[in-house]
């Protein structure tokens, strides 16, 4: 469906001096992707954080669910949906942004019934990569994932990612890590060192336990500072929710292209 009255399109000096519209209502503009994230969190959220906008070499809209905590995202209580909904929608509408993402891999339980209320691309989860990041891959590779929460990486989640089979799917989860965990605890703090250390031994161990392993997607949005020392030390490509931004940031973002022949 296209949105009436949204203009889409870059605009330039060439093409600027036009009448020019805007969404009814419409109260800010110039944000390609908004990114939906719990209200309640309590630890640091570090340059590479997918709510640290300082992560971003463009601009990013963010919202926050109302009512939402750890607890009821991760245990995927079936009232948050209608609270997504409003936060996106918002965003939609009222500031014009033209594809919804979240801050947690576990709004991943709702992407479906999010993607079916809106009119712009929807990508709750970095997992939603799962499907094209197979077809990258040699037949038999398996696809590793880093959680947060080992223990709520279930099979409703990868269903609602739109991952039906699971066979070639491996996991590690740090939510028994001394600090990493901060981000499940909200503890308020933890050393960046020794989280840094927890994530990267975590691929480690899922890379040599599983040699046939081709990529690694990190499920939490506190992952991605760690992604260049993950890749550093397993040699493989790694997937995270920036990788997922910024792919939906180019496709809704187009640019035209100019330069020297």
């Amino acid at each position: 469906m296209i949105m009436k009255d949204r203009r889409y399109g870059f605009i330039t000096p060439e093409n600027r001096d036009t009448e020019i519209r805007t969404l009814d209502q419409q109260q800010i503009s110039g944000y390609g992707v908004g990114i939906v994230y719990i209200e309640t969190v309590n630890y640091p959220l570090v340059p590479g954080n997918v709510v640290n906008a300082y992560t971003y070499d463009f601009p990013v809209r963010m919202a926050p669910v109302k009512n939402l905590t750890g607890p009821r995202l991760f245990e995927a209580d079936p009232d948050i949906k209608y609270d997504i909904i409003d936060a996106a929608k918002h965003m939609v509408e009222k500031e014009g942004v033209r594809a919804i993402c979240s801050a947690c891999g576990f709004f991943g339980n709702y992407h479906q019934e999010v993607a079916a209320a809106l009119d712009v691309p929807v990508a709750l989860s970095s997992l939603v990569q799962i499907p094209w990041i197979r077809m990258l891959l040699k037949p038999g590779q398996k696809i590793g994932i880093l959680t947060a929460s080992g223990v709520n990486l279930d099979e409703k989640l990868f269903h609602n990612c739109g991952i039906d089979n699971i066979d070639d799917i491996v996991y590690k989860g740090l939510e028994n890590s001394k600090e990493f965990s901060a981000v499940t605890r909200m503890t308020g703090h933890f050393d960046n060192r020794v989280a840094r250390e927890e994530v990267v031994s975590a691929a480690v161990e899922l890379a040599t336990e599983n040699p046939d392993m081709g990529a690694v997607v990190l499920e939490c949005s506190d992952m991605p500072p760690y992604a260049a020392d993950i890749q550093a030390a397993i040699q493989l490509p790694v997937f995270d929710f920036i990788t997922l931004i910024k792919w939906l940031h180019n496709a809704v973002m187009q640019k035209p292209y100019s330069g020297w022949m």
